[in-house]
């Protein structure tokens, strides 16, 4: 976000008709839309904020087909075919972005690099040997190896050539100018709050502005439209990420993941004008709403600075992704009755190549191509019903415990007077939960407690300075506003007794915002 430019496409004003309504203007989104525009449909991209800064603007940016230990699972519960579809689908993608590079001239430090998945644990070793196997016999170049060139020692690695890293906004906004010259549409500051299927179908902002097109897809990375109940199927989680020069060699070749030490990710990426490259650091998941995510920085920090050779920390930040229940990704038909509908998410953490896997699958459903993998990733599929059932119940057993547990649970503070500043709590008022935020200033900002999704209680994220949903992972501003989905709706700004209103939450009390 602050080595690219900015963006400053206009909000839909009027009602237009296109081919297909584009919801949602990340990776996944955009590449749908490129895909479509070349195919010759005329496409409209709708963004509820500015394209690529959302989660897309957050990613560590890894481009690859090795995802973590994938393959001998997908063997074992899947079949050999698809673990072979998955790594063909995958390494697909990797080469679109390589082939999309150099076909539009995009300079995005695009870098063709190895990818390792590593532990430091010996009796990890057998299952690494197996991962191995599985993703060679899956199609990838991959290996076992014990060398990864990382500056501590692993007790094993696979290790899969020709991956890719790349700087993904410089890429995105490349995309989306090219769009924009063959004719695609796009829409900022545009939130979509409603859609309506059928023979065409219809998109809808907050402004009462539509958009009539053939076909839709959802591309909001926890679809905001779920009449299949796909948030029952995900498990969305936070990721935080660190950041920091490396003090004097280049750093390791390579991207690297382990499960150990509550996963870590590592890569590097050009820093500068002198050939200094940056350590991305990436680990410590939690459930939004969950957690203490300033002592979750402080561990991942040291653990940077234990195992490399770096310079004061540059960048800290934190992204979101989506699990599905049995790990494959959720791209296609949005329910089993729509027919003009399409929905990708799911990623679980590997949005880059899935993300432009979407937009090739998509567009071959809407154009009526042949796809492979289509039934792979198909979000209708049954034949995973048994292997979801487990992680399934876990996550919904979760929804269920924060639902009542919240409403019942004694809250943080007895009083407004109690929250510092900085600092954010929810408060029983008048019988009420409200989410007290005060500034440092001493400015008191409240509001209903309640995520205008499904009505959980949230929680205030002190390091990001968010409230957050620990049901399905929807996140608001200290005002309320959406900061991220599935919720449509902002949090209903609350007037306390006693205190005057936070910037922009006005006079008169208590007001509705959404259903």
């Amino acid at each position: 976000m602050h080595t690219s430019g900015t963006t400053a496409y206009p909000p839909l004003t009027e009602d237009v008709e296109v081919d297909v309504a584009v919801v949602g203007g990340g990776i996944a989104g955009l590449s749908t839309a490129w895909e479509l525009t070349r195919a010759g449909r005329t496409v409209a991209v709708l963004e509820a904020d500015r394209i690529a800064a959302g989660v897309t603007g957050y990613t560590t940016a890894k481009v690859c087909a090795l995802h973590t230990l994938v393959y001998d699972r997908l063997r074992r519960t899947h079949g050999e075919e698809a673990a072979r579809l998955y790594a063909t689908s995958q390494q697909g993608a990797v080469e679109r972005v390589a082939e999309i590079c150099a076909g539009v001239a995009i300079d995005c430090d695009l870098e063709r690099a190895p990818a390792f998945t590593y532990s430091v644990r010996q009796e990890g070793t057998d299952i690494l040997r197996a991962e191995a196997e599985a993703a060679r016999e899956a199609g990838l170049p991959a290996r076992y190896t014990e060398d990864t060139g990382l500056p501590f020692a692993v007790a094993g690695a696979v290790r899969v050539d020709d991956q890719a890293q790349f700087h993904p906004r410089r890429y995105l906004l490349a995309l989306a100018e090219d769009l924009v010259a063959q004719g695609c549409v796009i829409f900022e500051r545009s939130r979509v709050t409603e859609m309506l299927g059928g023979t065409p179908c219809t998109v809808t902002t907050e402004a009462q502005h539509t958009v009539t097109a053939h076909a839709v897809v959802v591309a909001t990375h926890y679809p905001i439209f779920d009449r299949a109940f796909l948030f029952a199927r995900l498990q969305p989680r936070r990721e935080l990420v660190v950041a920091a020069p490396l003090a004097s060699d280049p750093g390791p070749l390579g991207m690297f993941i382990t499960e150990d030490e509550g996963r870590r990710s590592v890569r590097t990426a050009p820093y500068g004008a002198d050939g200094q490259r940056l350590l991305i650091v990436t680990g410590e998941s939690f459930t939004p709403g969950t957690g203490d995510a300033a002592a979750s920085f402080a561990r991942l920090d040291s653990w940077m600075r234990e195992h490399f050779a770096v310079e004061d920390t540059a960048y800290h930040w934190a992204a979101q992704d989506n699990d599905s229940g049995d790990g494959i990704p959720m791209i296609g038909p949005l329910h089993p009755g729509a027919r003009h509908a399409y929905v990708a998410t799911g990623f679980g953490g590997w949005g880059m190549s899935s993300g432009v896997l979407a937009g090739q699958l998509l567009s071959g459903l809407i154009t009526g191509d042949d796809v492979p993998w289509a039934e792979l990733y198909d979000p209708r599929r049954l034949w995973h019903a048994m292997r979801e059932a487990p992680a399934l119940l876990r996550q919904q057993a979760d929804v269920a415990r924060h639902f009542v547990r919240d409403r019942l649970h004694t809250a943080h503070v007895d009083s407004v007077t109690e929250i510092p500043p900085g600092s954010g709590a929810v408060v029983r008022v008048d019988g009420h939960r409200c989410a007290v935020y005060r500034a440092e200033d001493g400015t008191v900002r409240a509001v209903s407690a309640r995520c205008t999704h499904l009505g959980c209680i949230v929680a205030f994220n002190a390091a990001e300075t968010t409230w957050e949903c620990p049901c399905h992972g929807s996140r608001f501003a200290t005002d309320g506003s959406v900061l991220q989905g599935p919720a449509m709706w902002p949090l209903a700004p609350v007037e306390l007794p006693g205190t005057q209103p936070g910037p922009g939450q006005g006079e008169g009390g208590a007001t509705t915002s959404g259903p």
